[in-house]
């Protein structure tokens, strides 16, 4: 068990480049499931997640070669099905939450697929329902076995068809989209998910032989082919850590250049920090945030308190929700934070109340944050990370805060930040990893 120990209110300098996009890979590296031809992928974050998935590949007979830290070639002509019955893969596709992506691809190639309810963060219920509903408007039969939780599903002769999505899932579309790459006909798929690592998917597929339309929008069409082969593809960078560090900036008065961040992609991102008054400056392709002592949350138009809210892509991603309460916390002004999408995401807050916060928990889904305003720092202490996203907003914290804090479950950030404190202390943080 590791944790990080932090010495905070500390201004950094300097440029940092945002990893590959961790939702992204997880999609991309099931979809070389669905060709025999070899698939090159680059700027693949070095994650436990993901590296967990390229390993899960592996066990599954796909022959995987490394051409350096953040490229791999894969080629899936040996597929051993049987392993997905054994005790190895159940322990092993239990504990990835990205273990589920590999079912939309296996059903679409060879008709049948296993999996173990995936793990995953503790962040509430994070149902299933719209994978397998779509699977089974396909044709497609499964069973759950609620003693083992394990799922087997049979589709040995997928149809296309008219679908409406029960929720704009990401995972479930982009699951949804590769098993119908391969069914017989056309499958329309309405209420889709279309954020940008979708769009990735999709163009990728349609690279490899697919016949995809409507990609950006909320209704896809997919003309099944009988066949698909090899491609090339670069991931987008991760839009969390850059949404992550636009916030550290802010927290910790730094000057900090973000580079390569493909701003077209970024949505609404940019302009909600600014919203929070955050000032960032777009250069070529990269975001520079120049050091602020004070910065100040907007109001609506008619004078209320502004609210943030998650929404389906193009509105604002879940995952930003937690960094943008961090950095309200030393904001001037007050703003709502109200997280629609997971029912315990927010409850990381009592931390940040420990560290001189002002927040009220209003439920499980709405806290209310009442800026600092910089007039009294937040103080270091010992604290557990219960997740992913959650564990890097209190490490934001923890770099603002007076004093010295400790970060434990750290593993949980491992899961989605790639070498995190060799790279904060490049630009000037002082942090350290300890057992």
């Amino acid at each position: 068990m590791s944790a990080f120990e932090i010495i905070g209110g500390k201004k950094l300098k300097g440029e940092i480049t945002p990893q590959g996009a961790k939702n992204e890979a997880l999609q991309i590296l099931s979809a070389v499931l669905l060709t025999d031809e070899k698939v090159t992928i680059s700027n693949i974050p070095d994650i436990v997640d993901v590296n967990k998935l390229i390993q899960l590949l592996g066990d599954l007979g796909v022959d995987i070669e490394r051409l350096s830290k953040d490229s791999y070639t894969f080629q899936a002509k040996n597929i051993n099905l049987d392993f997905m019955n054994s005790d190895d893969f159940k322990k092993k596709g239990g504990g990835l939450r990205g273990s589920i992506m590999i079912v939309g691809p296996l059903l679409a190639r060879f008709g049948k697929a296993f999996i173990p309810k995936p793990g995953g963060d503790k962040i509430g219920r994070r149902r299933l329902d719209t994978h397998f509903l779509g699977f089974e408007k396909l044709g497609a039969k499964f069973h759950y076995d609620a003693q083992d939780n394990f799922f087997s599903v049979d589709a040995t002769d997928l149809k296309g068809c008219y679908m409406l999505l029960d929720e704009a899932s990401v995972t479930g579309t982009a699951n949804v989209v590769m098993a119908a790459v391969l069914a017989k006909g056309v499958t329309t798929i309405y209420n889709a998910a279309c954020e940008p690592y979708l769009q990735q998917l999709c163009k990728m597929l349609n690279r490899m032989g697919a016949k995809i339309s409507g990609i950006g929008s909320n209704l896809l069409t997919v003309e099944g082919v009988t066949k698909l082969g090899g491609t090339e593809h670069r991931m987008l960078p991760d839009m969390i850590e850059i949404g992550s560090f636009i916030g550290l900036a802010a927290m910790t008065k730094s000057e900090i250049t973000i580079k390569d961040v493909c701003y077209e992609e970024l949505g609404v991102i940019p302009e909600t920090f600014k919203r929070l008054g955050i000032k960032l400056e777009r250069r070529g392709d990269d975001i520079f945030i120049p050091s602020q002592d004070v910065y100040e949350i907007d109001t609506f138009i008619d004078g209320s308190i502004l609210t943030i809210a998650d929404a389906p892509w193009p509105g604002f991603t879940p995952d930003l929700l937690s960094i943008v309460l961090v950095v309200a916390t030393q904001a001037k002004g007050t703003v709502l934070i109200h997280q629609k999408m997971f029912e315990s995401r927010l409850f990381f807050v009592d931390k940040l109340i420990d560290m001189g916060a002002q927040i009220i928990l209003c439920d499980p889904h709405r806290a209310n944050v009442i800026g600092l305003g910089r007039r009294n720092s937040l103080r270091g202490i010992s604290m557990t990370s219960p997740d992913i996203r959650a564990g890097v907003s209190l490490l934001i914290a923890a770099l603002s805060a007076e004093g010295k804090s400790t970060i434990y479950n750290i593993e949980q950030i491992d899961r989605g930040y790639q070498d995190i404190e060799q790279r904060l202390q490049a630009i000037g943080a002082n942090i350290k990893r300890i057992d």
